[in-house]
Order: C-alpha cells, then sequence, then structure tokens
C-alpha cells in the first residue's frame, strides 16, 4: 500500500517522463518514441522543486493525482 509524501498536483503531458531526480525534486524529460534523435530530447527540466529526502527500502514514484508517494519495497535478506 503506497503512503503519500508530499501533495504537489503535476499535471502530466502527453510525451514526457516524470520522475524524482537526486535532490528529491519532480523532473521531467522528453521520451524516445518513434525513432526519435537522443540529441532533440534536451536537457531535463524540473517542474516542481520538493527538496524531498528518500528513506532507504522504500519506491518513490509520482501516482495517479500528480502527488509524491512511497511504498514499502519487497527484498530479500
Amino acid at each position: 500500500m503506497a503512503q503519500k509524501v508530499t501533495k504537489v498536483g503535476v499535471k502530466r503531458e502527453k510525451g514526457w517522463l516524470y520522475y524524482i531526480d537526486k535532490q528529491g525534486n519532480v523532473a521531467r524529460k522528453r521520451m524516445a518514441r518513434g525513432g526519435a534523435k537522443k540529441q532533440n530530447l534536451g536537457k531535463a527540466e524540473v517542474v516542481s522543486k520538493t527538496g524531498i529526502k528518500r528513506e532507504d527500502g522504500f519506491l518513490y514514484f509520482i501516482d495517479k493525482q500528480g502527488d509524491i508517494s512511497r511504498a514499502k519495497m519487497a527484498r530479500k535478506k
């Protein structure tokens, strides 16, 4: 079960990959589809500055509402 970390409300656009970068911000980058050249994709741009701190053992993602959520990772020990 996922747990909300921060309410951001990011509106997603088609053709973009949304992710949480190393600084804990929501960023997006153009997706390579249909033989697009890599140099035409451009750099990632920060959509929302959140600066969340990640904890070990959790997977952080952007949920359907555009907020940052996390789920416990199942790992074998």
